[in-house]
């Protein structure tokens, strides 16, 4: 199989979207998500895709900022390939695309949130040289 990484410019985030419905397991309606991605257009937000052929099959935003513990950092969100391109090595290729991205951007650190429960993220984390830092609270006001 051949894929491609790039970034997918901000006028096509649209693209998205039913990734990103897949991957919160349709909790969030396809409306509010393209609503939001809206919003992100604006901020300090891009999407990493990967791409066989024409077709999305892996995402993750990247949000950039300064941090006071880790420097310029770029914090992966939504990070999401579909599950007939799992197990093939492709998450891996994908993670070393971001790391060049990044680093290339002048950042620092990369780091992330992911689910308690989602048990094969961590194991694939940990692999990707990723330490737990602390735990990720919410509150809805």
């Amino acid at each position: 199989m051949n894929y491609d990484f790039k970034i997918l410019h901000n006028s096509k985030l649209e693209a998205i979207v039913s990734l990103v419905y897949e991957l919160n397991d349709g909790k969030i309606s396809r409306a509010v998500l393209l609503s939001r991605l809206n919003e992100m257009k604006n901020q300090n937000y891009e999407c990493a895709v990967i791409m066989e052929g024409n077709e999305v099959v892996g995402i993750t935003g990247l949000w950039f900022c300064t941090r006071h513990y880790s420097g310029k950092s770029v914090e992966l969100d939504h990070v999401y390939i579909k599950p007939q391109h799992r197990n093939k090595g492709l998450g891996k290729l994908f993670m070393n695309w971001i790391k060049t991205y990044c680093r290339e951007k002048g950042y620092e650190t990369l780091e992330l949130n992911t689910y308690v429960q989602n048990y094969p993220s961590h194991k694939f984390y940990y692999n990707e040289g990723f330490q737990i830092l602390g735990y990720h609270f919410l509150k809805k006001l």
